[in-house]
């Protein structure tokens, strides 16, 4: 049952318009893996993609989960993903990340991604002004 709910999931992600390239990026695949986790509600897996920091900061995969769920709840919900640029940032890399919800408001985040002997994982996310969209 948890595969098919996964293939659904990453079926609706690819639906939703998400670029192919981003496995060819691991920072955007850390990225939409992390969200890919989220939308199957696998805490346990999206905690994997937070840094040692942000693993100790919440202690848990539930203690962060819930932080998702009330404090990023477009992160935790997405109706569409879009990677926008990527900057240097210190010794890492800012990952902009646009969302919009399920009722279709858009959002704009800042990923801080730093590189451990994992990989990348994500050390912080902020979320952002978003661009005025006009019609």
């Amino acid at each position: 049952m948890r595969q098919i709910l996964a293939s659904l999931v990453a079926t609706l992600f690819l639906a939703l318009g998400t670029p192919s390239q981003a496995q060819d990026n691991p920072i955007e695949a850390v990225i939409n893996d992390q969200i890919t986790a989220f939308l199957a509600d696998d805490f346990d897996t999206a905690f994997t993609y937070a840094s040692p920091n942000i693993r100790q900061l919440f202690g848990s995969a539930q203690r962060f989960g819930q932080m998702v769920r009330d404090g990023y709840p477009m992160v935790h919900r997405p109706a569409e993903v879009r990677m926008l640029e990527q900057r240097p940032l210190g010794a890492g890399i800012d990952q902009r990340v646009l969302i919009r919800d399920a009722a279709g408001a858009v959002h704009l985040l800042s990923y801080m991604m730093i590189e451990t002997p994992q990989g990348w994982q994500i050390n912080g996310v902020q979320i952002l002004r978003a661009p005025e969209i006009g019609v």
